[in-house]
């Protein structure tokens, strides 16, 4: 075929067919980076390339798919010119569609016609170039002889979005492209074709134009990540997998163009192999080609990674490329080892948690990673386990501590034999033993121990009442110090009761009072001491032992009566008295008691009995059948069972009282005969003396107002209006001693100062009077007290008069009020005879302590 200037890329007008459309036929072409073959056999150039004068020549190859039957076709390419004439002649060769013509009906009948054709696909590069508008196709309906038709185009780039993208001409049916066309934006067009009168009828069924936009190789591949991060472990097989880098194209990934390529250009470090990897060209997948992978020699590798479209093809294809970084990660192909053979150390005795040795190991694994981390054990030389190991976590360093108590006496050095493993055990195929070993001398100092009592406490058996100066035992000390020579001493450090003392030399302790069980120092019969005993070493050391004595009871304590008080009725019946015996001593020198009354005074085995119940208990009854009213004080002789017995007169205060129909006291003097201490019974009279006390201010306090409101009565006429007649001073001045008023007025006549020594009139001191102060009346000497009332009056009429006194509204200061009155007070309260007025004869009924009050209270001023 002969191709212009303007075919040399794009789209060759060369059609190859079959001649059985019903085949299935794959189409190859010989030189694919040059010139490819769509489906439907059309062949294009893939590139912009010169041809030469020279006839280019290359194969195409067909093969049934079912079948296998294969063919193959020779073109020829040559190179003509363009000549203007071109353009023209080629208009013819644009393709026609013509539209089937549609079903008519004659004499009522249908009359068949051919079937709609079915379009092929339109193919269009992408990219071209032009000239635009570029013809496609031409659209032509067999009736346009007949009639004036006009043409148009509808669909997803013609009159929907994007709109514009092709045109046709309505007129000549001619179908354009505008502009350059993107496969990856629209693969593929779908048009309706339409064909319609002038008056807008159609004349045509529609008919459908696909466009198929053809690839070409114009987009990068372009990697998902720019850099990818693998890893694989040291010492891996070749074969190992380490990961997969992944690209894509934007071209159709269904022809050459979308097809990728992978492959390795460069690797760093290039040690111990440059080939250390290889990539599957298809998938993408790294993996490992050959052995020797060490972390401790290198640990990381760096890979350009590129991708080519085309199948890889170096000369055609589009490349981009990628980074991949492969950690070699580490496996514990190293274990530790001691950096010395032998390690020293030392720890002074009777210390612990100490720190003997530290022991060091070196290892080539990542550090603080269980291939790095050791793991230490003391395989030898500590049957008792006195030592352990700890790891530090920061250095990995082995920590030699004591965890238990040395004795320099039993043993002076150590020599332990240590191993260290990792936390994980070696890798498979791993030559080195997978631990190192060690020895750990240590030695032990001796120090300065403390003495020891042996046995502490040490307990010894001993009577009470053992006298002072009794030597009791020998209490020493050992100094567990054989290789020192040293001396001990012994003092006290703790006797309750200061009844011991030790040789500060021999540590003989000996009494220096009598031992008594019943001391309150002495707990469940033993009596604990406490002694210390000092060395001379440097720096000296002191120990401390306990002596306990346990003493044994005799009977050096008497039986008690209990209780010392009790209460019972004027009768030997309703009730009788239960009374115990107390004995501070233990069996066998306590219970059983003997209990009896003594024969005198006679009195006493007359009014009462005395009946043992046990060996511990006793009941006092009556023995008369009445007995009066009163406190009365019972011997009762106590004996022990001891060898030889104490006996002991105690005595039991009892309260004889009425008592009701269920044996209750009901007098009042219960409360002493209940039992009540001295104590008590002074709190209640305390009580009782105040709350009188209290009653009888109230009484005079009460009488002091009764006086004072009788008083205020003499001052005030009844008849008169309160109201009209009270001046309201709000201001009184500093007291009765800064006024120049008289208030002789207001006194009894018979203590009226002479009319001679009485101020002319009354006036306020801050108001200097302008016109001559009038006379105020004087009072008159009626010895009736009513006079008051009209003296005031009086007294009030001169005040209106009065220019220079204040208005009636107005407040009267008074400044002065003199210097005190001469009349008696108005309180008829005396506090040294209001007592005499109260009557205190209900006293006697409390009891004889409250007749003496009543005395004291009630007897009357003298």
């Amino acid at each position: 075929m002969n191709l212009s200037k303007k075919d040399s890329i794009g789209r060759i007008p060369v059609k190859f067919s079959n001649c059985n459309g019903k085949r299935k036929v794959q189409y190859e072409s010989s030189e694919p980076a040059d010139f490819k073959v769509d489906e439907d056999g059309m062949v294009y150039a893939v590139r912009s390339f010169p041809l030469s004068s020279e006839q280019a020549k290359f194969l195409i190859y067909a093969q049934d798919k079912e079948t296998q039957e294969k063919w193959q076709v020779a073109i020829k390419l040559s190179l003509k010119p363009t000549l203007p004439e071109d353009t023209v002649k080629e208009s013819p060769e644009i393709e026609e569609i013509v539209f089937p013509r549609q079903l008519s009906k004659h004499s009522g009948h249908l009359q068949r016609q051919k079937r709609d054709w079915v379009i092929p696909p339109i193919n269009l590069p992408e990219n071209s170039r032009g000239p635009f508008p570029q013809e496609l196709v031409r659209i032509r309906s067999d009736r346009d002889k007949n009639l004036s038709l006009r043409y148009s185009v509808t669909g997803p780039g013609a009159d929907q979005p994007p709109t514009g993208i092709f045109i046709i001409n309505p007129i000549s049916g001619q179908l354009s492209v505008t502009k350059p066309l993107d496969r990856e934006l629209i693969a593929r067009f779908h048009l309706r074709a339409h064909a319609v009168d002038i008056n807008g009828n159609q004349v045509e069924n529609p008919i459908d134009i696909v466009i198929n936009v053809i690839d070409m190789n114009d987009n990068r591949p372009e990697f998902l990540h720019q850099v990818w991060n693998g890893t694989v472990p040291e010492g891996s097989k070749p074969g190992t997998y380490v990961m997969t880098v992944t690209a894509i194209d934007a071209d159709d990934p269904n022809t050459l163009n979308g097809m990728l390529r992978y492959r390795i250009l460069s690797q760093a470090p290039s040690t111990p192999s440059p080939n250390m990897f290889t990539i599957n060209n298809e998938t993408g997948d790294i993996i490992t080609v050959a052995a020797g992978l060490d972390r401790e020699k290198v640990q990381q590798y760096t890979l350009i990674i590129q991708a080519t479209d085309t199948e890889g093809n170096p000369t055609y294809g589009l490349s981009n490329t990628a980074t991949a970084v492969i950690t070699v990660t580490d496996v514990n192909d190293n274990p530790p080892e001691f950096t010395a053979m032998t390690f020293y150390g030392e720890v002074p005795e009777n210390r612990v948690d100490v720190i003997v040795a530290n022991l060091t190991v070196t290892d080539k694994d990542q550090p603080h990673t269980p291939a790095w981390n050791a793991v230490y054990r003391i395989s030898g030389g500590d049957p008792t386990g006195r030592f352990a190991i700890q790891t530090d976590p920061n250095s990995n360093d082995g920590l030699v501590t004591v965890v238990k108590p040395i004795d320099f006496e039993t043993n002076r050095m150590f020599v332990l034999t240590v191993a260290a493993e990792n936390q994980v055990p070696l890798a498979k195929g791993i030559q080195h033993p997978p631990q190192s070993t060690a020895t750990v001398s240590v030695t032990v100092i001796d120090v300065n121990e403390n003495p020891y009592f042996a046995p502490n406490p040490k307990i010894i058996r001993q009577e009470e009442g053992l006298h002072a100066g009794t030597m009791l035992t020998t209490f020493t000390a050992q100094d567990p110090d054989r290789y020192m020579q040293q001396n001990i001493r012994y003092t006290k450090l703790s006797d309750p009761a200061n009844w011991l003392k030790i040789d500060p030399v021999n540590g003989q302790i000996t009494t220096i009072a009598l031992l008594d069980r019943e001391s309150p120092n002495v707990k469940n019969n033993i009596y604990n001491a406490t002694f210390l005993a000092s060395d001379n070493g440097i720096p000296p050391m002191s120990g401390t032992g306990t002596l306990q004595i346990y003493l044994l009871d005799i009977n050096d304590n008497a039986p008690q009566v209990l209780p010392q008080e009790a209460e019972t009725c004027e009768t030997p019946d309703p009730n009788s008295i239960n009374i115990t015996a107390l004995d501070y001593d233990i069996d066998p020198n306590a219970g059983p008691f003997a209990f009896d009354l003594p024969l005198s005074p006679v009195t006493i085995k007359r009014n009462w009995t005395i009946t043992r119940l046990n060996g511990d208990f006793a009941q006092l009854n009556l023995k008369i059948k009445f007995l009066e009213a009163g406190i009365y004080e019972v011997p009762i002789i106590i004996t022990d069972s001891g060898n030889p017995p104490k006996s002991n007169i105690s005595i039991l205060r009892v309260k004889v009282c009425q008592c009701d129909s269920n044996g209750d006291c009901t007098d009042v003097d219960r409360i002493v005969g209940a039992g009540l201490g001295t104590g008590a019974i002074i709190a209640i009279l305390l009580c009782i003396i105040i709350l009188l006390i209290l009653v009888l201010m109230f009484v005079v306090w009460m009488k002091r107002r009764d006086k004072e409101r009788q008083a205020k009565q003499l001052l005030i006429d009844p008849e008169d209006d309160v109201r009209d007649n009270i001046l309201k001073y709000d201001e009184e001045g500093g007291g009765e001693e800064d006024q120049d008023y008289d208030l002789s007025q207001l006194q009894q006549p018979d203590t009226v100062e002479p009319d001679a020594i009485k101020p002319v009139g009354i006036r306020r001191l801050d108001e200097r009077p302008i016109h001559a102060e009038p006379q105020y009346p004087v009072r008159s000497a009626a010895p009736h007290p009513g006079d008051i009332g009209d003296f005031i009056n009086e007294g009030l009429k001169a005040a209106d008069n009065d220019p220079t006194a204040p208005p009636y509204d107005s407040l009267l200061v008074f400044d002065y009020e003199g210097s005190g009155s001469t009349a008696g007070s108005l309180s008829s309260l005396n506090s040294s005879s209001s007592g005499g007025e109260q009557d205190y004869d209900y006293l006697n009924d409390w009891g004889p302590r409250f007749k003496k009050l009543a005395d004291m209270y009630g007897g009357g001023d003298d």
